[in-house]
């Protein structure tokens, strides 16, 4: 099957794979790890190319769209399959950047085992800790594998006591290396009590027993996996106890057990460049690694587990959909349970809509090979359907299935975008909304309050490749900009204010006048009796009480206190409505307001010239001139924030954040990096993770998420007004 062509439409009559013949994974790993140059390593060791392509030459089967060529890393995660030792080996290539971290997330979902690459000149990095994290938030087992162990700075027993350190005694190596650096080019498999070494290019290994030099050392790290094995068996511990030795395959049953409890982490050695160690790594994937029948089975949206029966109902789940190089809409999905044929007609239980598949596709990067069935378990793709999304379902009659089960993070960056040309609006609307099926962690927010449209996504590379896209791919311009701050307002004292509405211009008139006193609003707060301005008493007696939920927080709460008919109940909901005007465009900065009680206790009408207007408008301005002199204060969002650090420069990650604002809430060691804790402004967040990666050189990460709105100290509060007024008097 060639992966050099742009498309294969053609069935190249592939073997099916059974549901015990299918095994699913996930290539992870930090940014620079090296995983699509393992990716070519494996395809090219499988048969299924030729000639390995290369990052720096633009012509690796994974990286294939024009971004992923223009910038030189990853963006998207990639699909590849590999036809080995009888099984079916369905690989996900995801992206090491911290930004891109929603693929891997999607990844994981859909796959059964992660097999996490690292580094071993740099070790084990905060990306590398968040992986992992996520691969036992979802129960996932792991592998890992040391590659480029022929870079300068490489190391191998430092790293494997530092991994021991991070994730614990489970990490069992199953080789080692006899040299490290640009030397490398040979290893000891612990399991199979071999040497192997290759030549300068790497490729077919020579096979050779242990020499008798490093026997000792074999022989003791051979015992450390034969006991982790048996530790997951009761008959192969008995057998351990009795002879102190596993036969080959009941280690490899012993290791699969381990791999499914997640009590064993097997550690392999490579050199992806070179194409040293990943032949003997992919005969531990086909032989020992989980089929799909092996895992927990998943769990629909009613909670129902469902388990890959090929012959059970046919369901689907779409889980990533991409716009390609020469074919379009291309929807990847996961056969849950069933059979999927061509020709089928399937209902979209995600929007109440029909589908019909009318090819199916295996996956090699770029290239879709036609195929004429896909058994339960499997992954595949097919093209142009006309309503699925990105994380729909899609049951054949009778079958009610509905999967909801993958969760992203919450965004950590955000711009304000627009098009050059704003008659370009709607047409930038539309792709904004395909590129978040593509990537459900670019999330587009139409901002009523700010009057702005909001792009969110995990770093500023994350959005900087999404502009490219438009920008290039749909040729057309648009402007990225600060974002504005959700400031509400807010007051701190009661104040009474009245005013007058009159207005005669021939005819019918205009009239109404409105006496109201504001003061902060707490929630269980006592009815108002009576409140003290100067030295005059103003005594409320409450007729009626709204509590108006505001959209954007807190309450406002109008109390009608008119005695003897001042106004008529009827222009009440008027005044309301010039209250709520002057909430949803604060009287300060133009802000929401929020947590405020009224309390409209007098006024005057006419019998001809008083209507609704005049209220609205009376309501509107004695509550902007009692909100003045109510001691009003603007409060900011603050987020709760974490950040996860390597401890030498702890210190200037401490400084940047003091200068942010920050309240440091607490610092903790937390495998091997330290952790900050801290409430930080949202408006000094906004390009923290470019600042952060600087600082760290991109060995650190952090999350953050809304907290609460507090007050802003006097010289924000004091520019933010100047601002403003600025603003508006330019206007």
């Amino acid at each position: 099957m060639p992966c050099n062509e742009k498309l294969t439409n053609t069935s190249n009559n592939m073997k099916v794979y059974q549901t015990n013949e299918i095994k699913n994974i996930a290539l992870l790993g930090s940014k620079g790890s090296g995983k699509t140059t393992l990716a070519e390593s494996m395809l090219y060791e499988c048969g299924v190319i030729k000639r390995r392509g290369t990052v720096e030459a633009n012509n690796t089967v994974c990286d294939y769209f024009p971004v992923e060529k223009e910038y030189g890393y990853s963006v998207f995660s990639s699909i590849f399959y590999a036809e080995f030792l009888g099984k079916k080996l369905n690989v996900i290539d995801c992206p090491g950047a911290d930004d891109f971290v929603g693929n891997a997330i999607t990844a994981l979902n859909v796959t059964d085992t992660g097999l996490i690459l690292i580094d071993a000149q740099y070790g084990v990095e905060v990306g590398t800790q968040n992986i992992f994290r996520t691969c036992a938030k979802l129960n996932k087992p792991v592998i890992f594998a040391l590659n480029q162990l022929d870079g300068e700075k490489a190391e191998y027993d430092t790293v494997i006591e530092q991994m021991r350190d991070i994730f614990g005694k489970k990490v069992v190596p199953i080789q080692y290396p006899l040299s490290v650096g640009p030397g490398f080019n040979a290893m000891i498999d612990v399991l199979l009590m071999k040497k192997y070494s290759w030549g300068p290019d790497g490729g077919v290994p020579v096979i050779e027993d242990i020499p008798a030099e490093e026997r000792e050392r074999a022989q003791e790290l051979h015992r450390q996996l034969v006991e982790a094995a048996a530790e997951n068996d009761e008959t192969l511990m008995e057998k351990f106890f009795e002879e102190e030795h596993l036969t080959e395959d009941e280690m490899r049953l012993g290791i699969r057990k381990g791999l499914v409890d997640r009590s064993i982490f097997p550690v392999f050695c490579v050199s992806a460049l070179k194409d040293m160690g990943v032949r003997r790594m992919m005969e531990f994937l086909g032989n020992v690694v989980p089929f799909v029948e092996d895992m927990p089975a998943p769990v629909d949206s009613a909670g129902e587990e469902v388990k890959p029966l090929s012959d059970g109902p046919l369901s689907l789940y779409m889980f990533k959909t991409t716009v390609e190089p020469h074919i379009g809409e291309v929807s990847y999905f996961k056969v849950m349970s069933g059979t999927l044929t061509p020709g089928v007609d399937l209902d979209n239980v995600s929007r109440g809509s029909k589908e019909r598949i009318a090819q199916i596709y295996c996956v090699c990067g770029q290239i879709k090979t036609q195929v004429d069935k896909l058994c339960a378990g499997d992954i595949g793709a097919t093209v142009k359907l006309k309503d699925a999304r990105t994380g729909n379902t899609l049951d054949a009659k009778g079958c009610d299935y509905a999967f909801d089960f993958i969760k992203y993070p919450a965004p950590k960056y955000q711009r304000a975008i627009r098009p050059v040309n704003e008659a370009d609006a709607e047409k930038l609307s539309v792709i904004l909304t395909r590129m978040h099926e593509e990537d459900p962690t670019w999330e587009v927010e139409m901002s009523k309050e700010l009057k702005q449209t909001i792009l969110s996504g995990q770093g500023e590379f994350h959005l900087r490749t999404l502009k490219w896209r438009v920008e290039n791919n749909d040729k057309l311009p648009i402007i990225f900009e600060e974002p504005r701050i959700p400031y509400r307002e807010t007051i701190t004292k009661a104040a009474r204010a009245d005013y007058r509405h009159k207005k005669q211009s021939g005819g019918a008139g205009q009239f109404g006048e409105v006496h109201l006193i504001i003061e902060p609003y707490t929630e269980g707060m006592p009815a108002p009796t009576s409140y003290k301005f100067g030295s005059q008493e103003y005594v409320m007696k409450v007729r009626d009480t709204q509590e108006i939920p505001l959209e954007w927080g807190g309450k406002l709460v109008v109390c009608d206190c008119i005695v003897g008919g001042a106004i008529d109940s009827r222009f009440i909901p008027a005044i309301v409505k010039g209250l709520m005007d002057r909430m949803e465009q604060g009287p300060l900065t133009g802000s929401y307001a929020r947590d405020v009680r009224v309390c409209i206790y007098d006024g005057k009408m006419h019998p001809v010239d008083s209507n609704e207007i005049s209220f609205r408008l009376a309501g509107r301005n004695a509550f902007s001139e009692a909100f003045r002199n109510a001691s009003p204060k603007i409060l900011e969002p603050v987020c709760d924030v974490d950040v996860m650090v390597p401890g030498d420069v702890m210190g200037d990650v401490m400084s940047d954040l003091q200068g942010r604002r920050a309240m440091i809430m607490g610092m903790s060691s937390e495998n091997g990096f330290e952790k900050i804790s801290a409430k930080v402004p949202l408006k000094e967040m906004s390009s923290y993770s470019t600042a952060l990666s600087s600082i760290t050189g991109g060995r650190s990460s952090f999350s953050m998420k809304f907290a609460s709105y507090e007050l802003v100290p006097s010289d924000v509060q004091e520019k933010l007004l100047k601002d403003y007024a600025e603003k508006h008097s330019e206007e």
